[in-house]
């Protein structure tokens, strides 16, 4: 009665100071840098990422060509000094030595210019649908490296107790063992699980450090600028529409098709484009001969007025040659939206797949596995207060329960993250759940 009065004690008062500090060290924490929320760290990289940023600007760029493909190219200015002889260097000498001034405007063949205007607009629209690609990459990309880091900060509060409960173990051995009623195997074994616990905790911080610089890239936040997580997370993890509908809204509302989709009918204008290099693109000028002196007669020259008329002549094989190229270009962007198509279907099954394999492990870990395993680590106590039951055997249990309740949090982690690669996947989060 003597060992189990003094455990209970020590257990019972020791470990809620030690939780009250480690909340208020918490609370401090929080105060000092910010609390980092899911939708902040998501808000915080769609604002500032200068991936996105970049793409964004590239978008921007692409919505500025249509307009300047479609306009006519610009007039051209000729100013030249015709027949000038060169024994005199006079301009009044020869009755065709005369300076001229002209305009001259290329003409495309009819159709040209629309079909150049149209390969721009869905390049543009393709760029835009980049952007939103892109903004769901990042919203992805975001949230499982959060969701990691809550795994990885709850895992380190698992530890923390378990440390606790195996320093109150070690206690209880020491004690039995200096009254002659435990074994000093007892103790070392406990020591060697503590110890194996603070190896443990080395190694998770270590990751924990590591993702808070992948998500303060993310962010664009200085790599050491320290991540504080909320205290309370949401564990709830709801139930999916079906398969079929998710795969349906992923044709629908997926960027990246529509990207494709947009390049694919840019080829398509390309080829059309192509066919008209067949047909002659034209030049038409005017150009006024200004002279000078006078005719043998007296009278003053007169001034020489010019129109201009030319084109070229497509006679060449070289058309062929084009056609077939952007032929060959529009089955290419043809075969790499259904090979998007095919990874798109793959992405979203994949993704609900470790959805609702991950949603069952969790509720299995939190509503059985869990409350078990903390059974069976009281009973394995008590046991032991009595004598019932080997040291090995309680700290076998604990242990177990340590590994479980990681587990737990890793489990529900990953079902967060699939939920993240499910949202880009599809391409919009609504009607995701039933």
């Amino acid at each position: 009665m003597y060992f189990q009065s003094r455990y209970r004690s020590n257990f019972f008062v020791r470990l809620p100071l030690v939780c009250v500090c480690a909340l208020l060290l918490g609370v401090n924490a929080a105060q000092a840098t910010g609390t980092l929320f899911l939708n902040s760290a998501v808000d915080a990289a769609l604002s500032t990422n200068p991936g996105l940023a970049a793409i964004d600007a590239r978008a921007r760029a692409l919505a500025e060509l249509p307009n300047q493909v479609e306009a006519l190219p610009d007039l051209i200015l000729s100013v030249n000094l015709v027949n000038l002889p060169l024994d005199s260097i006079s301009f009044t000498q020869e009755g065709m030595t005369q300076f001229q001034i002209g305009i001259t405007q290329a003409l495309p063949y009819a159709g040209k210019l629309a079909l150049r205007s149209q390969v721009a607009r869905h390049e543009a629209a393709a760029g835009m649908a980049d952007v939103a690609e892109k903004r769901l990459q990042l919203v992805r990309d975001v949230k499982t490296v959060w969701w990691n880091l809550v795994y990885l900060e709850r895992a380190l509060e698992v530890i923390a107790r378990n440390q606790v409960l195996l320093q109150q173990f070690v206690n209880v051995a020491e004690t039995r063992y200096t009254v002659g009623r435990g074994q000093q195997q007892d103790i070392l074994l406990a020591q060697l699980e503590l110890s194996k616990l603070s190896d443990s905790a080395i190694h998770v911080q270590n990751m924990r450090e590591n993702e808070s610089v992948r998500l303060n890239v993310l962010m664009d936040q200085p790599v050491t600028e320290s991540i504080q997580l909320p205290v309370a997370i949401n564990e709830v993890l709801l139930t999916l529409n079906s398969s079929e509908a998710l795969q349906q809204q992923a044709v629908n509302s997926r960027p990246i098709l529509a990207a494709q989709t947009e390049r694919m009918s840019a080829a398509h204008s390309r080829v059309d484009l192509a066919k008209k290099g067949y047909t002659p693109d034209f030049k038409v000028g005017a150009v006024y001969g200004l002279r000078n002196g006078h005719n043998p007669d007296g009278s003053s020259r007169a001034d020489f007025a010019s129109i201009l008329l030319s084109m070229n002549l497509p006679l060449g094989s070289q058309q062929d040659r084009a056609v077939d190229q952007r032929h060959a270009e529009w089955a290419q962007k043809k075969y790499q939206l259904q090979n998007q198509r095919n990874q798109v279907a793959s992405q979203v099954q994949l993704a609900v797949t470790d959805y609702r394999r991950s949603r069952e492990r969790a509720a299995l870990f939190q509503q059985e596995i869990i409350p078990l395993a903390r059974q069976t680590v009281d009973a394995m106590l008590a046991g032991y207060q009595v004598s019932k039951v080997d040291f090995l055997s309680l700290i076998r249990a604990q242990t177990t329960l340590y590994d479980y309740e990681t587990q737990y949090w890793k489990v529900l982690s990953i079902a967060n993250q699939a939920m993240a690669r499910l949202v880009a996947a599809v391409g919009d989060e609504e009607n995701i759940y039933e």
